[in-house]
């Protein structure tokens, strides 16, 4: 439960149905069972005490009688487990029976939660047995107590201030407006949901989008425990498809006809950060709610989910290819609106070889086609300095000429050792000036050029260089229009990929786009015929940086648990003591380089991520980061 992540199961037991001491039996055993995996949260199908299918057998006294003493059995036989368990049953209250929900937990029933939107149609005929639940919460008295009876309830941990729960039952989910949304408005960060519901053709794919789409519109986790086997077939038949859900996203699901259970955990405080950044989401703070308060202790959770090493790219190729091409329209487009705005007639790129500069030459071949106009408007320019390489050199210039671009080669040697001169820089001292002055003849270059042309300059910083501050300011760090502003560099390697099987048919530029992809990132500021330097030796690997970006400025997550993730995500690939290395670096170098991202150039956002001063990050140039060092240090 520390760092938010609270374990759940989504169940599935094989009933009998009006057999509930079988039923209860089969319940204990698995609380018992998911007890030893340390959940902490388990929710059971509808109407698990008795199954969801008996019928007339609902109108029996004998059947909810034997049911509220199972319950009362259930409570007695699960007081010695830590696990929350959230069951159904039949429940007759002042003459009226209810479809309800049992939150039991150490022994106790902290409450009982009746449905709301009973199914009247089709194949269901729930209003034949039950009463929809009343708008008022209200209390009953078993074993003595005090219970509360009502839809309006709110389950909240004590030790973790972020764990809060609320009960909807199988149909409320499908409801216009379903009891979520005043649950999560009033504090729920967690939704579960109690079902029996059937399985016809197709119906798995809207459950699941059903499921998905509420947890992302509501900022909330959700689990979803289905009835399977056991249940009578002879007009249905149940699958048991359980699903967990969180903020938008799948984490864990069943095969249908499974008779089991899932597991996972819901990260509560980046359900609250979502929440936070959400002005949409209006909390409230309501009258009609109960606030059911209950104390579990805050102790480490076993992570069973997974964290990729790339956030920014899904994991399935077919998805991936989708996700590039969304982008590179998205970028290209953005682009052309800016040529038509200022009416440009040429655009310029420096082109280094690299993959950055490639990606926007791409995206500007792109706009001008889009605009249909002659792609010789666009001026590729490489300027070999001091570390260029042959490599590099020859790759700029065989790109711009099978993509039909304006090429130049402009040698700027001379003119930064005359510039070494007018600031009595040495030649051979290999300082940051020796570096940032080429990296800002070469933007001045550029703009002039763009000047002759009456064009704009397409600047080339990726996100990645952005977050660490990888770029000279006023030299690459400046442009008239970014296209890459908000791509970092590990997707960027994989929209190359994506234009070279995808984009074109040219073999020739195939073969450029390889070998680009091939070639080590590098600045290639330092002397030398081949390339001497190598930016991830630098600065640290990207695939940690990039990691460590997504998490940070997309969640707000502490540094803690960043570090956490990133040692499940990078097992086998990174020791601990390197990713702290690197994290430390990454938030120092975060901070010290806002003021560069302070003033950057224009430039679309394209994914969840942005640190565009003007959009999603405002942050102080001179803000400190000691308390997140100081939480790498004591962890």
């Amino acid at each position: 439960m520390k760092d938010g992540f609270i374990k759940v199961a989504a169940v599935t037991l094989k009933v009998r149905v009006a057999d509930v001491e079988f039923n209860i039996l089969k319940v204990n055993e698995l609380i018992h069972e998911l007890n030893e995996k340390r959940v902490r949260l388990a929710v059971f199908p509808e109407l698990t005490i008795t199954g969801y299918t008996c019928g007339d057998l609902f109108f029996q006294e004998a059947l909810i009688e034997r049911s509220m003493s199972a319950l009362d059995a259930l409570l007695k036989m699960t007081a010695d487990t830590k696990v929350i368990a959230v069951v159904g049953l039949p429940f007759s209250y002042r003459g009226k029976l209810y479809n309800t929900a049992a939150v039991i937990y150490g022994g106790k029933l902290l409450g009982l939660i009746p449905k709301s939107y009973l199914p009247n149609y089709n194949e269901f005929y729930e209003k034949r047995y039950f009463t929809p639940a009343f708008s008022e919460n209200s209390e009953i008295m078993f074993q003595s107590e005090k219970v509360a009876f009502g839809k309006n309830l709110l389950f909240a941990c004590e030790e973790v201030p972020g764990f809060r729960f609320a009960v909807e039952i199988c149909e409320d989910l499908w409801a216009p407006i379903s009891p979520s949304v005043g649950h999560t408005l009033n504090g729920a960060t967690i939704i579960v949901n109690l079902s029996a519901s059937n399985e016809v053709v197709g119906k798995a794919d809207y459950r699941r989008l059903l499921v998905s789409a509420t947890s992302g519109r509501l900022n909330c986790g959700y689990i979803y425990a289905d009835a399977g086997k056991g249940e009578s077939t002879t007009d249905m038949v149940f699958a048991g498809h359980n699903l967990i859900a969180e903020n938008g996203g799948i984490l864990a699901e069943s095969k249908l006809f499974s008779e089991s259970y899932i597991i996972s955990e819901i990260d509560v405080k980046k359900l609250e950060n979502e929440r936070r950044k959400n002005s949409s989401f209006e909390a409230k703070s309501s009258s009609e709610y109960k606030v059911i308060s209950f104390h579990m202790e805050a102790e480490e959770t076993e992570l069973t989910r997974t964290f990729s090493k790339l956030p920014f790219l899904p994991a399935e190729k077919e998805e991936r290819d989708l996700h590039c091409r969304d982008i590179l329209a998205m970028q290209s487009n953005a682009l052309t609106k800016r040529i038509e705005h200022i009416s440009a007639k040429s655009l310029v790129i420096g082109l280094s070889g690299g993959l950055d500069s490639c990606l926007a030459l791409l995206v500007s071949v792109m706009a001008m086609k889009l605009l249909g106009r002659n792609t010789q408007d666009i001026l590729a320019v490489t300027m070999p300095c001091f570390g260029t390489s042959d490599r590099t050199r020859r790759n700029a210039e065989e790109l711009a000429t099978e993509l039909g671009v304006t090429f130049r080669n402009i040698d700027i040697k001379d003119s930064v050792l005359s510039h070494f001169k007018d600031i009595g820089q040495k030649k051979d001292c290999y300082d940051v000036t020796y570096e940032n002055a080429q990296a800002r003849e070469r933007t001045q270059v550029l703009m002039d050029l763009a000047n002759q042309r009456g064009g704009i300059v397409i600047g080339t910083g990726d996100l990645s260089e952005m977050a660490l501050g990888w770029s000279t300011y006023n030299g690459d760090h400046m442009s008239m229009y970014g296209v890459n502003c908000s791509v970092p560099k590990t997707l960027i390697r994989y929209m190359v990929e994506f234009y070279a099987e995808h984009e074109t048919e040219n073999e020739a530029v195939k073969a450029v786009l390889a070998d680009i992809l091939a070639t080590p990132i590098s600045p290639e500021l330092l002397p030398g015929e081949t390339i001497s330097q190598k930016t991830e030796e630098i600065v640290g690997p990207y695939e940690l940086h990039d990691f460590f970006l997504y998490y940070v400025v997309r969640f707000g997550f502490s540094a803690k648990k960043v570090l956490r993730i990133a040692k499940i995500a990078f097992e086998g690939v990174y020791e601990e003591e390197t990713i702290r290395k690197w994290l430390k670096d990454f938030y120092r170098r975060f901070f010290n380089s806002q003021f560069k991202r302070s003033c950057v150039p224009d430039g679309p956002k394209v994914g969840s991520v942005s640190l565009s001063p003007r959009g999603d990050w405002r942050m102080p140039s001179d803000a400190c980061y000691r308390i997140w060092m100081e939480e790498l240090e004591d962890n």
